[in-house]
């Protein structure tokens, strides 16, 4: 069974752009985001980004991640480890 999903890429029907509002903003980010991580988009991508384009992404969902999540929903929600305590 996968651990992982993107099911509002694939419901969600509304607007996507950014700068109307929050709520269309975070709509389109998810979007954006669930469609960049396609497997069949990120892998033809992936090779063509430079060594300095790849740190900026890393350091990019990193960085968010330790400013918004705390340690508990860092494992449970990202690294899907349900065991961490």
């Amino acid at each position: 069974m996968a651990q992982h999903s993107h099911n509002f890429v694939e419901e969600y029907d509304g607007l996507v752009g950014f700068g109307l509002d929050r709520e269309t903003d975070e709509h389109t980010i998810i979007h954006y985001l669930q469609k960049f991580a396609d497997d069949a988009h990120i892998q033809t991508l992936i090779k063509r980004l430079t060594d300095e384009e790849l740190e900026e992404i890393f350091n990019l969902l990193n960085r968010l991640m330790k400013r918004h999540l705390s340690e508990p929903e860092y494992h449970r929600l990202f690294l899907k480890d349900d065991h961490h305590h």
